[in-house]
């Protein structure tokens, strides 16, 4: 009998900026990571008389949404090097590689050009709570490994 077994700790999500440095993500408060393309990769116009024409759109950026534990040192990382980016250079601003390695899956995925979308909401509550960072990326690229 053939199966597939999926493992998110087999999957190894890493955080780069350049001046600000990396932090590899093997658990360490890291809740779940969703990767959405923002563009419709075809787009169909239909004529009067119901001709289809479809154009091939090469769009690739997208959006990384990660959820970390608001205690977590993930979570700590991130609002750092918000707060350094906040303060930098402009041309530091969108500098953020992301890349997601899934050996069972055979999958790698690599964000390029990313920025944050803003400051996360912070919820308090009785029972800690996940934070939303949302990250665009200019460019994302999904590969088998």
């Amino acid at each position: 009998m053939a199966y597939n077994t999926y493992s998110f700790g087999d999957t190894s999500t890493t955080i780069l900026h350049p001046s600000y440095g990396q932090f590899v993500a093997n658990g360490y408060g890291l809740g779940s990571i969703t990767v959405s393309m923002t563009n419709d990769r075809s787009v169909h116009d239909l004529s009067a008389d119901g001709t289809v024409m479809v154009s091939k759109i090469k769009a690739s950026n997208g959006t990384f949404t990660i959820q970390a534990q608001q205690t977590s040192s993930l979570h700590q990382w991130l609002l750092g090097l918000y707060n350094y980016l906040d303060q930098a250079p402009s041309d530091q601003w969108a500098s953020i590689t992301i890349q997601i390695r899934s050996n069972t899956m055979r999958e790698l995925i690599t964000g390029v050009g990313v920025s944050f979308q803003k400051l996360p909401d912070n919820p308090f509550e009785a029972q800690g709570q996940n934070i939303s960072w949302v990250f665009m990326a200019a460019d994302i690229a999904r590969n088998t490994v």
